[in-house]
Order: structure tokens, then C-alpha cells, then sequence
């Protein structure tokens, strides 16, 4: 972690030494790393598809064998074989990406930005005053949830985890704030693009290719 600490701070004080800014620093760093992650959004989104797609499949085996297990498992791992998928596809990615952004968290959190403010924020060392981040920060999160979540057993989620986040975010400082916005408006913009191309490719049937 100590490493990728020191990659993402050296990183952000390029940034701020390229637009004497902690805010554009802040918001250009977010900005690329979800960049250098996309490959991995776009494996994970590819294999949410797949298997959301191969549910009525998987429902129609549990009650065909539900009185034998072993043969359902038998069934199962022969239909992910014949769609070339795994159920663990859409979580790997996402460990991947864990660390990256457990460093990138502690190194906004612990940050010294002086008394540096960015538009309306006074203080990028100090929680908003003006509660606008910490709003933005769960509007941005419930938005970019309803573009994700699909499945029905998760929606209340949609509205607790998005509260829960603007809440904890009242104590933050409004530089890790100010990032998590970022990160959430980049990331919907990235999974809206993300959908349409994994639209374009199961219409010509080779999401799974």
C-alpha cells in the first residue's frame, strides 16, 4: 500500500505543479486514474452482462434439478463454459481495483493542502461549510447506482448507500470530497459509454467472444 501511496501522492503534486491548483490537481488525477482502470470497468461490466443475461438460464436448471444438486452443478459449470464466462468475472476486476483506490483515498484524506480553497470551498483541508459537497457526493453516488444496479434484491441499497456516503462525507476533507464527486460523474459518463458499446456487441452476439 506504502507504494501506491507514494505513486498517487507524487502523482497529485505533479498535477499541482502543473496548474498551481490542488482543485484541477485533484479533479485531473481522479480523472486518469479512472482512465488507467477503464480496461478493467469494461471486463467487469462485460461479465455482469453475460451473466445477467444467462439468469432465466440458471432459474430454469436450479428448478429442473433442485433435487440434485450435484447434477446442477454439473449443468452450471457447462452453460459458463458454453458462454465462455465465470461468476467470479464481475468481482475480480473489482479486487483489482481495490487497492488502487484504498491508496488513492488515504492520500486525499491525509493530504496537506494549506489553506487552498477551490470554488465555492473555502478550505480544501476542512469539511464544506456549505454541505454542498457531501450533496453532491450522494446525488453523484444514487446516480450512478440506478445506472448499475439490476438487480431487483438490490434496490434498497440504492437509496441507503448513497445517504450513507453523503453522511460520512460531512466530516471528510473537501479535497477527498471534491474526488469522490469527480469519480462518480466520471465513472457514469464511462459506464453510459461502457453500456452502449456492450449494446452494439450483444446485438451482433459477441459480448461473450
Amino acid at each position: 500500500m506504502s507504494f501506491l501511496t507514494s505513486i498517487i501522492s507524487s502523482a497529485l503534486s505533479f498535477f499541482y505543479e502543473l496548474t498551481q491548483s490542488w482543485g484541477l490537481a485533484i479533479i485531473l488525477l481522479t480523472i486518469v486514474i479512472r482512465l488507467l482502470m477503464h480496461p478493467l470497468t469494461v471486463s467487469q461490466s462485460k461479465s455482469l452482462l453475460v451473466m445477467r443475461k444467462l439468469q432465466p438460464k440458471m432459474k430454469e436448471l436450479q428448478e429442473k434439478y433442485k433435487d440434485k444438486p450435484e447434477e446442477y452443478q454439473k449443468r452450471l459449470v457447462a452453460l459458463y463454459k458454453e458462454h465462455k464466462t465465470n461468476p467470479l468475472g464481475g468481482c475480480l476486476p473489482m479486487l483489482l481495483q481495490m487497492p488502487i483506490l484504498f491508496a488513492l483515498f488515504y492520500v486525499l484524506r491525509d493530504a496537506n493542502y494549506g489553506e487552498a480553497g477551490f470554488l465555492w470551498i473555502p478550505s480544501l483541508s476542512a469539511p464544506d461549510p456549505t454541505y454542498l459537497l457531501p450533496l453532491l457526493t450522494a446525488a453523484s453516488t444514487y446516480i450512478q447506482m440506478k445506472l448499475t444496479t439490476t438487480d431487483p434484491a438490490q434496490q434498497g441499497m440504492m437509496y441507503i448507500m448513497p445517504l450513507f456516503i453523503g453522511f460520512i462525507s460531512l466530516s471528510f476533507p473537501s479535497g477527498l470530497t471534491l474526488y469522490w464527486v469527480i469519480s462518480n460523474i466520471t465513472g457514469y459518463v464511462q459506464q453510459l459509454l461502457i453500456n452502449k458499446r456492450l449494446m452494439a456487441l450483444d446485438e451482433e452476439g459477441s459480448v461473450a467472444n
